[in-house]
């Protein structure tokens, strides 16, 4: 039974954990300088979780615990803004901006220029969050100005919203306004997760930070990064301080993620300066903006100008030229990738757009193309956002011609004549001509030249680019037939290094069979499946032969990889490459087959996936351990997965896994495991 000093001892720890995970939460999410390995931030929070599991009553709402979302909500409550959320005025041309600034020198009875505050503006949802005795307890989205929705489940896994105000100093009451955001590197990573579950890719960052934020199950927005920038103040109830900018200075020593590009200006030709500034950084930025939003800086000037009944007189927000515009789709192309996927591309009729001259743009995969049904003819809103290619948004579904036709996937490559595949469970459609078609060229030889396959060095991407370009290589096996005088007249190409290379490419001749097939880049089939086909059937003629049940007698290798290495192997451009390679004097010895030499080894049969990364173990490392003890591992997560091994960032298969109902383990659990695998196998 525990003591009166064991509990003030725990409570005593449990400030202290609080407030080391606060601070690290703070450095990590909100100053990008974590001081701490994120297996020891791990470690506190296990702790700090273990004294409140002990001591429900303890948990209080500003914990880093109460950041873990908790069950779906049945419907989302109000939020009144006790100070209106107000829209701004927007100025499109420069003539706007001199007007408005005109307006404010007017309205302050000066000549002088005005002193502003110059920030971006980001393309999100606005929100603001109140503060009471420093904790957060509601949070509203701007409504119609007047009452918000009630989003406080969600915005608690927002890791830049402080639970607690940090310091000291701040108001009884304080309401802080910013806008929530996707980050486009998150959101980009998201969709491409989408489109191979062969799910609707998401329009924009934008949408999906409101949507995220609006869900009724915040598990589903825990899972989402997004971000808060605070970029003002509703109610307080005492001054926080003399201007604007010094209450951006005080939100950042509160622990709050001010945005850096925030700017003191001089008048507008401060303005006009930071707009350029902003429009050149506008697609390297981390978030979406849309234009710059310009304050005065002065609180007491902002009193004295005051507001009209939709917007205040002392901001404008000062839009940047659209990113969006209609044109028509003359053709929609089918575009091979370095993978073999089959990309429709829509072929427009050039139109102006960001600033740029815009005439294709991307339709993704067949599955969007049916979702926006996009045809020849039809007008569209095309969508252009930094150096991409730019992407069909919608159709303008009233001004479609008469006739327009659905668009169909071609069942040849346009490129090399190979099948085009398509699985049933996935929305890319493939070309399976991988080592014969010259769009999958460069794609085919990095993977053939990279470490884990024949490991030739000094071939790099531009090395490769230049000689694909030049059309001295035009597939995998002309590697072996360069010569000195191939490599000399490239760019920053000396003897030295060419003499290099060719020797490394020599050297890689010799090589084994898991390597070369590995190397061969079939689908799905990785390093381990490489090897257990090796193992199975010795040689490369007898799998290059075999049906796909034979080929699913491999331990792992079900219907789905079976499917894919028969496919491969039965195109006749492919295994013309091969035997080519094999005249060039690729060899490998044969493999004994030893395949039951194992099955008594403590995890024979037992099928691995790693994924994430790991805390101290790389994925080698991990996978060295498994084979070392019989078990397999393997790249993708199905009923006959014995185990995922998950580490940070671990994306749809750690999903996958606890859809299918897999055993999951972190780094100690596998370590764990394999220890008492390892001590059954007896001393090592």
């Amino acid at each position: 039974m525990a003591t009166p000093s064991d509990d003030a001892a725990a409570r005593t720890r449990l400030e202290q954990l609080r407030l080391e995970i606060a601070d690290h939460d703070h450095r990590y999410y909100v100053l990008d300088a974590p001081v701490v390995s994120d297996a020891e931030y791990d470690r506190r929070m296990r702790e700090l979780r273990a004294i409140e599991l002990e001591h429900p009553d303890w948990i209080t709402p500003d914990s880093p615990t109460q950041r873990v979302a908790g069950a779906p909500l049945a419907s989302l409550g109000e939020v009144r803004h006790v100070v209106p959320m107000m829209s701004l005025d927007n100025a499109f041309e420069d003539t706007d901006l001199a007007e408005w600034d005109t307006r404010v020198r007017k309205g302050l009875g000066t000549s002088a220029n005005v002193t502003y505050t110059a920030e971006p503006k980001f393309d999100g949802l606005s929100l603001s969050l109140r503060y009471e005795a420093g904790r957060l307890v509601t949070a509203g989205t701007r409504g119609d100005g007047t009452t918000g929705e009630d989003v406080i489940a969600n915005v608690r896994t927002i890791k830049t919203v402080p639970l607690q105000l940090r310091a000291s100093g701040w108001p009884d009451v304080l309401e802080v306004r910013g806008e929530v955001l996707f980050p486009k590197a998150a959101f980009a990573k998201v969709n491409e997760e989408r489109v191979a579950r062969g799910e609707p890719a998401y329009v924009n960052p934008r949408n999906t930070a409101a949507g995220t934020l609006r869900q009724l199950d915040p598990r589903i927005t825990a899972t989402r990064p997004l971000r808060f920038f605070p970029w003002g103040l509703g109610e307080s109830s005492a001054p926080v301080a003399a201007r604007h900018s010094g209450v951006m200075e005080q939100l950042t020593r509160w622990g709050f993620r001010v945005n850096e590009f925030l700017r003191v200006v001089d008048g507008v030709d401060g303005c006009r300066a930071f707009y350029r500034e902003m429009l050149l950084q506008r697609n390297d930025l981390p978030f979406e903006i849309d234009g710059v939003v310009y304050k005065v800086d002065d609180l007491d000037a902002r009193e004295q100008l005051g507001m009209t009944s939709r917007a205040p007189r002392w901001a404008i927000a000062h839009k940047f030229p659209a990113q969006e515009e209609t044109t028509v789709v003359e053709d929609i192309l089918a575009s091979v990738g370095r993978t073999g996927v089959i990309t429709p591309v829509a072929a427009l009729r050039p139109v102006a757009v960001g600033g740029v001259t815009v005439s294709r743009a991307t339709l993704h995969n067949l599955d969007e193309v049916r979702r926006k049904d996009v045809r020849v003819g039809d007008t569209v809103v095309v969508r252009r956002a930094g150096d991409v290619i730019p992407e069909v948004v919608a159709v303008v579904a009233d001004k479609r011609p008469e006739g327009a036709a659905e668009w169909r996937m071609p069942t040849t490559c346009p490129v090399c004549q190979s099948e085009v595949v398509h699985e049933p469970d996935e929305s890319a459609h493939r070309c399976i001509g991988g080592l014969y078609c010259s769009a999958q060229c460069m794609g085919a030889i990095l993977h053939f030249s990279s470490r884990k396959a024949m490991n030739i060095d000094n071939l790099g991407e531009k090395l490769v680019g230049q000689l694909v370009e030049s059309g001295r290589l035009k597939t995998i096996a002309d590697l072996y037939t360069l010569k000195p005088e191939d490599l000399l007249d490239l760019e920053r190409m000396g003897e030295l290094l060419a003499t290099k290379v060719l020797a490394n490419i020599d050297r890689s001749k010799n090589t084994t069979l898991p390597r070369f097939l590995y190397s061969l880049g079939i689908r799905q089939v990785g390093e381990s499946t490489a090897k257990a086909l090796a193992a199975q059937f010795g040689d490369l003629d007898p799998i290059v032969s075999a049906t796909e049940a034979q080929l699913q007698s491999v331990q792992d290798v079900g219907p789905i990889v079976a499917k894919f290495v028969h496919q491969f192997f039965q195109q006749e451009h492919n295994r013309s490459v091969i035997d080519a390679l094999r005249r060039h004097g690729v060899r490998w010895p044969k493999v004994e087959l030893a395949a039951e030499s194992i099955q008594g080894a403590p995890l024979s049969g037992k099928t691995f996936v790693l994924t994430g990364t790991l805390p101290t173990l790389s994925r080698e490392a991990a996978s060295a351990k498994i084979e070392a003890l019989g078990g397999k591992v393997t790249g993708s997560v199905s009923k006959k997965t014995h185990y995922v091994v998950v580490g940070a960032d671990a994306g749809s298969k750690a999903d996958k896994a606890r859809d299918l109902g897999v055993p999951m383990l972190d780094e100690s659990a596998f370590l764990a495991l394999i220890d008492e695998a390892g001590a059954a196998n007896g001393p090592r």
